[in-house]
């Protein structure tokens, strides 16, 4: 690129101008990186908690609703009559101009859904362990998804980094060293040949 350019002032100027752009888009790039990669680290553990606690509740819910089973013997009705979720809506936020999603499940209230009389507290704590393992399976899902979109920005903002600092900088530094020394060069050539003019005239 360099060999490429006319070596006047005005492109001097002009690179050196676009040499110090590069250098604060470099800048701009390396702290939007920074900060994602701290998102991402927090998002990982909330992702490792969240999904412990996740195993953790559906074994507690498939354990009492096998308990419940033996005790009361098919529970599909009382299952039924249960209503279907409904209050699951996604939001975004956005982190460095990366959008994240926001999962928003919209809490019920506790209603008895099924009748006492064919059930037992054995089907009531299946119930809210199911219902507690679907608020976290939302929360996971929204960690998750925030942890792949980050990755993926990390990914996307690694490569222009890269190429700020290992093309396009140095290219730019170069060009800049082309033209510097060119002109110098040039100067002192008419310096010389002023010399020359100059000692002819006094003969």
């Amino acid at each position: 690129m360099a060999s490429r350019v006319f070596p006047t002032k005005n492109n001097l100027i002009n690179t050196q101008r676009s040499l110090a752009l590069a250098k604060l888009g470099y800048d701009l790039m390396d702290r939007k990186r920074n900060i994602l990669l701290r998102e991402l680290m927090l998002k990982i553990e909330d992702a490792k908690s969240i999904r412990t606690d996740v195993d953790k509740t559906y074994a507690k819910a498939y354990s009492a609703l096998q308990i419940a089973q033996i005790t009361l013997g098919k529970c599909d009705y009382s299952a039924k009559s249960v209503p279907e979720e409904n209050g699951l809506f996604m939001d975004y936020r956005s982190v460095m101009g990366v959008e994240l999603p926001s999962v928003v499940l919209e809490p019920q209230a506790r209603d008895l859904y099924y009748g006492l009389d064919l059930t037992n507290s054995l089907l009531d704590e299946a119930y809210d362990s199911f219902n507690e393992a679907k608020i976290l399976t939302a929360k996971l899902a929204e960690t998750e998804s925030c942890i792949l979109r980050l990755a993926d920005a990390i990914k996307k903002t690694q490569k222009r980094t890269n190429a700020l600092e290992n093309i396009i900088i140095p290219r730019f530094k170069d060009t800049v060293k082309y033209i510097t020394d060119s002109l110098e060069e040039k100067d002192r050539e008419d310096f010389s040949r002023l010399k020359v003019i100059k000692k002819n005239k006094d003969y």
